[in-house]
């Protein structure tokens, strides 16, 4: 079976493709321009690159949130049009947990983090043994200094992967927490793990709705937030 997998909940945007549990290729570009322009050319350079074409994938995978808005938006939209176009599965996943799959490389803590702005981040822990992935938490928004008061009670190393892992890093290193910063290639969101993680998912029976599939932003919009505060303003006059 092959799976082409989406990646574009933060500033680098990719594509990943699987055969048979195999990881064929994988294409990623972090150069600041729109997912909207890059993305799916990615993925036809990638599929071209390994001889193959459109009609050739079995299923698709996307990073559903949380993350940026737009970039959240964008993968879910270009996996949509690929899946729905030639009537294929499609798996939508966590985006804390496809980070962490594709950096996991030593049994102890994962700390997943994605810079939520206003003080927060976009954050879930993950336990890694002998190659096993069980969570620890869900997908959250939570403060860092929330945060660092549950770190405390884990006495083994803490791994942290993503592009909010350097600033809990910095903001808690003078707390004498086990915290291990991942290099920068394996912090960074990769559709690899996107790919890895929804065959997890396809193992596990789980079933595939692509009608059903919504994004995961695990807090309100710019827009939605706009929405309320107006609806709140004239509820009160």
């Amino acid at each position: 079976m092959k799976l082409l997998a989406f990646e574009s909940s933060a500033k680098a945007a990719g594509t990943a493709l699987l055969s048979d549990g195999c990881l064929l290729a994988e294409y990623m570009q972090n150069s600041g321009q729109t997912h909207s322009r890059t993305l799916m050319e990615l993925a036809k350079n990638m599929l071209s690159g390994c001889d193959l074409t459109p009609q050739d994938i079995d299923a698709v995978a996307v990073a559903a949130g949380p993350g940026s808005f737009t970039g959240v938006r964008i993968g879910m939209a270009c996996a949509k049009g690929f899946a729905w176009g030639r009537q294929l599965p499609l798996y939508g996943v966590s985006t804390l947990e496809a980070m962490v799959r594709g950096a996991a490389c030593a049994d102890g803590v994962y700390c997943a983090c994605m810079d939520a702005r206003k003080g927060q981040i976009y954050n879930a822990l993950f336990n890694w043994t002998d190659g096993a992935l069980l969570r620890r938490t869900e997908d959250r928004a939570i403060a860092i200094s929330e945060l660092s008061q549950e770190l405390k009670n884990i006495p083994c190393p803490v791994y942290l992967a993503g592009d909010g892992a350097k600033l809990v890093f910095d903001t808690l290193k003078e707390e004498n927490l086990p915290l291990r910063l991942l290099p920068e290639h394996l912090r960074q969101q990769r559709a690899s793990g996107v790919a890895l993680t929804a065959m997890e998912k396809i193992a596990a029976g789980e079933p595939a709705d692509a009608a059903a599939l919504t994004p995961n932003y695990l807090r309100q919009t710019q827009a939605e937030r706009t929405r309320q505060h107006d609806k709140d303003f004239y509820l009160k006059k």
